[in-house]
């Protein structure tokens, strides 16, 4: 049976995610242990907040080099919301020094950007859909009318297009959905978007990267 890792680093949204991930009748477990996290079969690297304290966390629990050593090792990852932003190299939020898994850099929302000639408002936070770049197994099964929930005022600029998996339009295409090797994440929330989420978060359960 797949054990799922939901790795907990202080930066919270761990019980939507857990039931969300039960809800489908798959074994999961919040944990920031080190030999859980290397046990598991697979890891979801969850979280909201800030990057710079989210990091400093992590170094302090170890969890950065976790996650790196389950990088290396090929078990599948997937990051949500900040854990789709600390994957990058660098972070303009709080000008943090994030893990560097996938090349780039997240970055900030424009306060005066303009969307079919009305002002948006930061975070951008409510439901939209994706543009899918490129077939992958998690996004198997999801269709332009789907749409997702985002909450957020830094989006992940990677800096290698071929990363990218899926865009999202508010005031500027930005990536809403990376990957690299074993390891996917996405900008929005799957646990909070109904079935289209929890179909990616089945998924996730079964790739085999």
């Amino acid at each position: 049976m797949t054990m799922i890792a939901i790795i907990d680093y202080d930066a919270g949204n761990l019980t939507s995610v857990e039931r969300a991930v039960r809800h489908l009748g798959i074994d999961c477990q919040v944990t920031r242990s080190l030999h859980d996290i290397d046990n598991a079969d697979r890891i979801i690297f969850p979280g909201v907040g800030a990057a710079g304290s989210a990091m400093k966390s992590l170094r302090g629990l170890g969890l950065d080099v976790a996650i790196r050593k389950a990088f290396e090792g090929g078990k599948p990852i997937l990051g949500i919301c900040l854990g789709a932003q600390i994957v990058l190299e660098t972070s303009q939020e709080d000008d943090a020094t994030c893990l560097g898994l996938i090349k780039g850099r997240t970055k900030a929302f424009e306060k005066n950007m303009a969307q079919d000639g009305r002002k948006l408002k930061v975070p951008h936070m409510g439901w939209n859909s994706l543009s899918i770049q490129k077939s992958h197994p998690v996004l198997e099964g999801i269709r332009p009318e789907h749409q997702f929930y985002f909450v957020h005022s830094y989006y992940p600029a990677p800096a290698v297009s071929g990363d990218i998996l899926a865009l999202t339009r508010y005031g500027l295409d930005f990536a809403c959905a990376l990957y690299r090797d074993n390891l996917v994440v996405t900008q929005f929330h799957p646990e909070k978007s109904g079935q289209p989420g929890l179909k990616i978060l089945k998924n996730f359960s079964g790739w085999k990267p």
